[in-house]
């Protein structure tokens, strides 16, 4: 079965586990298929307002019930789903209408289905589409699933336009089918050992490919238990994520760096009764995955029975649907110590001892799911690289984007004679992936190659920056070499000296220092909608003057 449709009816006629809606501590649990029938009438009212397959329907809404629902209804229309980031910050709420009204336009949508609240904060105007919002679609004495007229769909029609997180330049509308994303979905439950008996816990957002494709979709489409949080109710309380894997007896879940730490911290101040022992798949598809953040997170679960044999690193993307490459489940975290010089000057990962001088730690994220296939070619010459050489990561398979929405030229770039071009730098050890850092990022000193994770990690350890909140970026300086530049969010009260304190480290760290650091106000370092750090943004509003000094 590859269409969404077929997956979606075959699950509820043939139910396997269910979903659990986590609205802050309420809980409130049913089966998929009296989801389905829900879906089914907010089709009929989805088709009653003229939507059809090949239509574009846009939601906007933070994880609801309804929010859910309201995506597999249009599933089920045959139409594409169109998912919109909410904004990160509320101050930044008048650049969040803009890039929505601007994404609804771009994606061509036909309808944009809304969150009642969310409404009074994005008005209609002349040239958008029609609104609707959710109390519209649901609405009692409307449309029931009796009325839904279930559609022909063709396998390759378009199912998600999944907005990239932008973390190296504007936003584009990744095209994903159904057969894409069924192809995906088959690779990642074989790679995972992911079973009907499993139960998955998520908070992540809907509108970014993790927490829709990775584990909504999962669940939704093969029949496995979900429990379903929201963000900002994670946020609130990270302790509610370890409460809810308790409480359900969650076997897998997934987060980026920040997760982790958070989770971390929330771990050692508690004194409820945690119980994670039932956890087997902690996946993180951070970039990159940061090894120590993982270990004290699974030191702090220690005591509540969390076994560090279920850290999964991993790979992914939205141009692949979401899954790239896994490594086995109950393998744990395996990382690889490489010497730094060679690394950068080289563009070889040559071993080195664990924690020695000069020496770096990288985190491998296993082999290709399957259906997929990895190539580490030469950025130059286009060669293939061989074991422990460095060059760009290119992939080939089953589940890739057909391209960019109505973006030819950025197409043509991406995929070239087959393989999709990711962009990242990247070497294989043993067969598994071991990613470096991304192209556009690297900054050049002296035919060096300094990522500028290495830069960020070790400013963020600095007393007084916030970690996760550092940028680091290069600028154009004389006779065609570059400056770094180091931007942080600080809480302290000697700025002066606090700066002087990130040179020093930096300049010990990678043998350069940055040309200026920047500390700027808690929440302004600039973010996607997925938390990652927008550094090419970050390099834009430093050149503009814009950034929010202290």
């Amino acid at each position: 079965m590859l269409s969404l449709i077929d997956r979606i009816e075959n699950v509820a006629e043939n139910p396997h586990g269910r979903i659990t809606f986590a609205n802050g501590d309420d809980l409130a649990t049913i089966g998929w298929p009296e989801l389905h029938v829900e879906a089914r009438s907010a089709a009929a009212a989805l088709q009653a307002r003229g939507i059809r397959p090949g239509d574009h329907v846009a939601l906007i809404g933070p994880t609801t019930r309804r929010l859910v629902t309201a995506i597999q209804a249009t599933w089920l229309t045959g139409a594409a789903l169109v998912t919109m980031p909410l904004p990160m910050r509320m101050g930044a709420l008048d650049q969040f209408i803009a890039q929505t009204r601007a994404r609804i336009h771009r994606s061509d949508t036909k309808v944009v289905v809304i969150d009642d609240e969310l409404a009074a904060f994005i008005e209609r105007v002349d040239d958008d589409p029609p609104f609707v919002t959710l109390s519209e679609l649901f609405a009692v004495g409307g449309p029931t699933s009796g009325d839904y007229v279930r559609p022909d769909i063709d396998p390759d029609a378009l199912a998600v336009l999944q907005f990239t997180s932008g973390s190296t330049s504007e936003p584009k509308g990744v095209m994903l089918s159904h057969r894409a994303i069924c192809n995906n979905l088959d690779g990642a439950w074989a790679a995972a050992s992911i079973s009907h008996d499993d139960v998955i816990v998520s908070w992540l957002p809907l509108y970014h490919d993790m927490g829709l494709v990775g584990l909504l979709t999962i669940p939704m489409t093969f029949g496995c238990t979900l429990v379903q949080g929201a963000p900002q109710d994670f946020l609130a309380r990270p302790i509610r994520w370890m409460r809810w894997i308790t409480e359900f007896g969650g076997t897998g879940t997934a987060g980026p760096n920040f997760s982790y730490a958070l989770a971390a911290r929330a771990l050692r101040r508690t004194e409820e009764e945690i119980d994670l022992s039932t956890m087997e798949v902690w996946l993180n598809g951070a970039e990159p995955v940061d090894a120590d953040t993982f270990r004290a997170f699974f030191e702090a679960g220690e005591r509540f029975g969390l076994d560090p044999a279920g850290a999964f690193p991993a790979f992914g993307m939205a141009e692949v649907c979401i899954a790239g490459c896994f490594p086995e489940r109950g393998a744990g975290l395996t990382t690889d110590w490489v010497d730094r010089a060679a690394l950068e000057s080289d563009h070889k990962a040559l071993p080195a001892e664990p924690g020695a001088e000069g020496a770096t730690e990288l985190v491998q994220l296993g082999t290709p799911v399957p259906g997929l296939e990895i190539s580490i070619t030469d950025t130059q010459t286009g060669q293939e690289c061989g074991d422990r050489e460095v060059g760009e990561l290119r992939i080939t398979g089953n589940s890739l984007t057909s391209g960019y929405y109505r973006q030819p030229e950025e197409t043509e770039e991406l995929i070239i004679d087959g393989w999709l071009h990711t962009g990242d730098l990247a070497y294989t050890v043993d067969g598994q992936l071991v990613v470096c850092g991304r192209i556009k990022d690297v900054i050049i000193i002296g035919g060096r190659n300094v990522y500028p994770q290495d830069i960020e990690k070790v400013a963020g350890e600095v007393h007084g920056v916030r970690p996760g909140n550092v940028i680091a970026f290069g600028t154009d300086g004389r006779h065609g070499a570059q400056n770094i530049i180091v931007v942080a969010e600080a809480r302290a009260d000697d700025l002066e000296s606090l700066a002087r304190s990130v040179t020093r480290e930096v300049n010990d760290s990678v043998g350069v220092p940055p040309k200026e650091v920047v500390l700027v106000e808690p929440g302004t370092v600039p973010k996607t909608s997925s938390g990652k750090l927008q550094r090419s943004a970050c390099r834009a509003q430093y050149g503009a003057g814009e950034l929010a000094r202290l």
